[in-house]
């Protein structure tokens, strides 16, 4: 049995692990003035920050439309897979989910995640269901075992800045302006499929992380330890190995991987933003 799995570009998975275990990927879209780019494909993460720096606007982001889902689910099926299994972007942030369902209703065994949540997180489910297809599992197995562990995530960031959520609409400006004024470091936590602020920091980015990272791994009976994900938007390599010394310090994880956030997460958290996406139990 050949099952393909699939994901929106919103997983943020690195190239090196989108090919170890054979993942499509369906970009989604990056205006930058009145042209539509492909993540990942025709524009760079620096590419959006300059055109902030240079117009001082934020590019707009939109979903993979339906015609790309059916183009992968076809193309899925001409080569001979069994199944599909495809994950997107929580439907409370992006309509990818909506137009991947429609795709699949004009075929059979195609299955479509909503992850209810963003980034590695969904890259989690991803790898998850790539180790299942090895098992043999079909297409229905892996998406009825990762439905109900997707509501185990624990997905958060901590941004260094909030001018990019304001310049989007996505938090007041002279609430921005405070907290830039006033130093905070705010963390960014999914629950129910949304995002929102959990804690605010008023420290340097560089002891925010390791505030933060301590926090979310206190809880330490309730850690998943298999894996878990540093994904950032560029961050200098002290803070980088500041996050990952304090996991070591927190939990023996049996993995720590370190991807790079993809064009539609930074177009809205900016540079300099930081996250730890992992299981609990």
């Amino acid at each position: 049995m050949r099952i393909r799995i699939s994901s929106d570009s919103t997983c943020d998975l690195s190239p090196a692990l989108i090919e170890q275990y054979d993942v499509w990927i369906v970009p989604l879209y990056i205006r930058l003035g009145d042209k539509d780019y492909r993540d990942a494909v025709d524009v760079t993460r620096e590419d959006i920050f300059n055109y902030v720096q240079k117009t001082k606007s934020i590019p707009k982001t939109s979903a993979a439309n339906v015609e790309d889902y059916v183009k992968l689910f076809q193309r899925a099926k001409d080569e001979g897979y069994d199944g599909v299994v495809h994950f997107t972007i929580s439907s409370d942030m992006s309509s990818c989910y909506q137009n991947a369902s429609l795709a699949a209703q004009q075929f059979e065994n195609v299955y479509v995640v909503d992850s209810r949540t963003l980034s590695s997180g969904i890259g989690h489910l991803v790898l998850d269901a790539c180790l299942l297809r090895d098992e043999g599992k079909s297409a229905k197995e892996i998406f009825d075992i990762l439905e109900a562990r997707k509501e185990k995530l624990d997905s958060s960031f901590i941004i260094d800045t909030l001018r990019y959520l304001a310049m989007g609409g996505r938090c007041n400006a002279l609430l921005a302006f405070g907290a830039n004024l006033l130093n905070i470091k705010p963390s960014i936590q999914v629950r129910d499929g949304k995002m929102g602020v959990d804690k605010k920091y008023r420290c340097s980015l560089e002891r925010a992380v390791v505030r933060y990272v301590n926090e979310k791994l206190a809880d330490k009976d309730t850690l998943d330890l298999r894996r878990i994900f540093i994904t950032d938007t560029g961050v200098s390599e002290e803070i980088f190995e500041s996050v990952k010394e304090t996991i070591l310090k927190n939990a023996p994880f049996a993995e720590i991987l370190h991807t790079p956030a993809g064009c539609t997460v930074s177009s809205h958290s900016g540079p300099n933003t930081i996250g730890i996406l992992f299981y609990r139990k």
